[in-house]
């Protein structure tokens, strides 16, 4: 699937389905996410909904262990 070929909204509806099944599955794999909610989109698409999957659980790592970055302000 190419990106010009991507719909409005259909990452924000990635990023719901994947926090949703995350919730659901807290010890589920990426291979059982795509089984679960790759019908919902594009073939393809499987690649980005492991990406999500990546980002969700790295949010609810860092929400959980209290980890906050801070990053160098550009120009220092």
């Amino acid at each position: 699937m190419r990106y010009r070929d991507e719909k409005p909204g259909d990452q924000d509806r990635a990023r719901a389905a994947v926090k949703a099944w995350r919730a659901e599955h807290p010890d589920g794999t990426a291979e059982q996410l795509i089984v679960a909610v790759g019908s919902q989109f594009d073939p393809e698409w499987g690649i980005v909904l492991r990406a999500i999957l990546v980002v969700v659980d790295r949010h609810m790592a860092r929400a959980v262990t209290g980890i906050t970055l801070n990053w160098p302000e550009p120009g220092r």
